[in-house]
């Protein structure tokens, strides 16, 4: 595949918050957040990029991508305060992308660590962490437990 234009990426998504944020303007006490598909795809081609994962196709059951030495790797992007997870990954790269970017990394771990401290199931099934949790986590990760970054973040 060839390499996208990430300028484009970022103006294509500035525009996505816009709208987001013109629409609550129009209808007080109504959120319409970027989640679900829109913001895990986004997050799962720019960890692509950033760390150059192998992508698995899109719904694939317990991960996401594959790393260069072979992790199944989970990765999760919000725009909010915490992430959710449906199970114990193998690797967890967490990332967060503020209205206007760039995109951060919070969490770049073993999945293992993250989920013995997830909070309890909700509804659909999926457990909370915080970004604070993450970022405290993630500073006790040694080196070699983490996948090596390749590249800054393009958005």
């Amino acid at each position: 595949m060839p390499s996208p234009d990430w300028t484009e990426v970022t103006r294509h998504l500035d525009a996505l918050y816009d709208a987001s944020e013109g629409l609550e303007a129009l209808f007080p006490g109504r959120k319409f957040t970027l989640d679900g598909h829109l913001v895990g795809s986004i997050g799962e081609v720019v960890a692509a990029y950033m760390f150059e994962l192998n992508l698995m196709p899109a719904s694939t059951l317990g991960h996401d991508a594959m790393s260069p030495d072979g992790r199944q790797v989970e990765i999760k992007l919000t725009q909010g305060k915490s992430v959710a997870l449906r199970h114990a990954p193998q690797h967890l790269i967490a990332l967060h992308r503020p209205k206007g970017g760039p995109v951060r990394v919070v969490y770049n771990g073993p999945g293992g660590a993250v989920w013995d401290v997830c909070g309890k199931p909700q509804k659909n099934g999926q457990q909370p962490i915080s970004l604070s949790r993450l970022r405290a986590l993630d500073a006790t990760v040694t080196d070699a437990d983490r996948l090596p970054q390749l590249r800054d973040a393009p958005v």
